[in-house]
């Protein structure tokens, strides 16, 4: 929180986003790459809020659950080792070949994507890491009007890397929770029709086998009419269209991914039970028939199973394609709850263990594997720090996964910029008319989403608040000498600010797949900052 100014009120602010902001692909608008695709609107829904959480009624009779157990051969289609969610909206990404060694030493055995990125692709070539690829939303109407374009995307970006970067391919995913409530059905005619192209190109290319469709929903697909997990169904609004493409994927072995989100439910509720977010036992459990539920996750994944048995299809093996806990950017958000919630996940699932409706084995990818500084906030600042490691690939608390004899082993090899930061001058005075626009500037361009109540950073005071900014700005901008101007208010130490919780971070050494990428990234980089700089000292005169 920044307690001295509104940074947001100013009516130029908008003219130096739309100068100095867009010329990267960056949206001012949504805080996002507008070329990138893993957005997430993580939201809370009714299964999630199953009652007061304290009832002990029961449900009334069900029909033994020992029927909607997984045959063995759908049972393959969905177990495996803990797989992590990959994403890109990063300003300063890991080289692949780096992040696949930090998968490789960790023992993360799947990694899902949100696009078929060549170099990410290629790095995971020969690593043994079994890959899901993603085709973005906007992708979809293309590809539910034109088989052609369905056939040559999954030529060039699964038939290739499976043939000649021996990638293990295992699955496609079609969208990324396109029937997300606050899409208001943008893409609801759309997602089955591409699906069905996709799936038509996998059986051309003679892939269909390996190869598996799924799409990736959001958990606001599903209802509970009862308060109960037995009382699940598909959304009414929704509910042929989900049909649609349940059916298909029974029809062509494939699995229903699920996107599943405790924390938003503690986000968006204040009197939601915290203990019921967690998997110690703590919380009164929920009687629903003589099963009892001690946590939110096994409540929902119930809820969704209860859906698919209620419309005929209590086999469809499931994938949880996301579930973790952010670090900051919330009260709730914090390092110590992340670690709480996921290291319960991974004790809660060990040794094959399910839920009380699927005692089976659970197919799941944590959100996500390194923080992504570009991410929406329109969900809220929480959106920038799910990553079980930092921007850097350092761990971010002790996470055992079950697949070493240690916590989190870091990435190697990383290559930092110069232990320098950009600050607040000393004698700069805080009444200062240039302080409340460069801030606003500042954030607005980078990330300020560490500062806020009871965020890592939410014990600065007002020139703190203005040094992070400041700082988060001019690493962003690979400390170049012009991105700590502010006016005359910044100036460069090789003091390190960082103080308790509040670390300042010093950016690594960008990456890039290629020289062209490299000189172009520099001209528009250097134009975004010329034009965005021109602009803010025009405000001056």
């Amino acid at each position: 929180m920044f307690p001295s100014f509104d940074f947001y009120s100013l009516p130029f602010f908008i003219f130096f986003l739309l100068i100095g902001a867009q010329l990267n692909g960056f949206s001012p608008i949504l805080g996002e790459s507008v070329v990138d695709n893993d957005v997430n609107h993580h939201i809370s829904f009714n299964p999630n809020k199953i009652n007061d959480f304290g009832l002990t009624a029961d449900a009334g009779n069900r029909e033994s659950f020992s029927s909607f157990k997984m045959t063995t051969e759908r049972q393959n289609v969905a177990v495996g080792g803990i797989g992590a969610n990959w994403g890109s909206q990063t300003s300063h990404n890991l080289p692949p070949d780096i992040v696949v060694r930090m998968l490789r030493e960790n023992g993360i055995q799947k990694v899902k994507l949100f696009d078929a990125d060549y170099d990410t692709l290629q790095a995971l070539g020969k690593s043994g890491i079994e890959v899901m690829v993603g085709i973005p939303n906007d992708m979809l109407s293309s590809f539910a009007s034109s088989a052609k374009a369905a056939e040559k995307w999954v030529s060039e970006n699964v038939s290739h890397h499976i043939t000649t970067n021996n990638v293990i391919i295992r699955y496609v995913a079609v969208g990324n929770e396109p029937f997300l409530a606050t899409y208001n059905g943008s893409f609801l005619r759309t997602t089955f029709p591409a699906l069905k192209n996709v799936q038509e190109a996998l059986n051309k290319a003679r892939l269909s086998n390996q190869v598996k469709v799924t799409v990736p929903l959001n958990a606001d697909v599903y209802s509970t009419s009862t308060t109960y997990p037995s009382g699940g169904d598909f959304r009414a609004d929704i509910h042929d269209f989900m049909i649609q493409i349940v059916q298909f994927l029974s029809d062509n072995g494939a699995p229903f991914t699920v996107n599943i989100y405790p924390f938003i439910s503690l986000y968006t509720d204040s009197n939601f039970p915290v203990e019921y977010a967690f998997f110690d036992g703590n919380a009164t459990p929920l009687n629903d028939g003589g099963m009892s539920y001690y946590n939110m996750f096994d409540a929902n994944h119930d809820t969704l199973v209860w859906a698919l048995q209620k419309n005929g299809f209590g086999n469809l093996p499931i994938i949880v394609g996301e579930i973790g806990w952010p670090t900051d950017g919330d009260r709730n958000a914090n390092l110590q709850y992340a670690q709480r919630f996921n290291q319960g996940f991974m004790t809660h699932i060990s040794g094959g263990k399910g839920t009380p409706m699927r005692p089976s084995p659970i197919n799941a990818y944590l959100f996500s594997l390194i923080d992504e500084d570009e991410k929406s906030i329109d969900p809220g600042n929480f959106e920038r720090h799910w990553g079980i490691f930092g921007f850097d690939g350092q761990p971010k608390y002790s996470l055992n996964l079950g697949t070493t004899n240690s916590g989190l082993i870091p990435a190697r090899n990383v290559t930092y910029l110069e232990n320098k930061w950009c600050i607040l001058k000393s004698n700069a005075k805080l009444e200062d008319p240039q302080i409340a626009p460069s801030v606003s500037y500042a954030c607005s361009l980078a990330d300020c989403t560490s500062l806020g109540y009871q965020t890592s950073c939410g014990n600065l005071d007002s020139a703190g608040n203005i040094s992070y900014a400041f700082n988060s700005y001019y690493q962003k901008n690979n400390q170049l000498d012009e991105a700590c101007k502010f006016s005359g208010l910044g100036t460069v130490t090789k003091v390190n600010p960082s103080t308790g919780s509040c670390q300042f971070k010093v950016m690594i050494h960008p990456y890039f797949g290629g020289a062209q990428q490299i000189s172009g990234y520099i001209r528009m980089s250097t134009l975004a900052l010329v034009l965005g700089l021109t602009a803010f000292l025009l405000c001056d005169l």
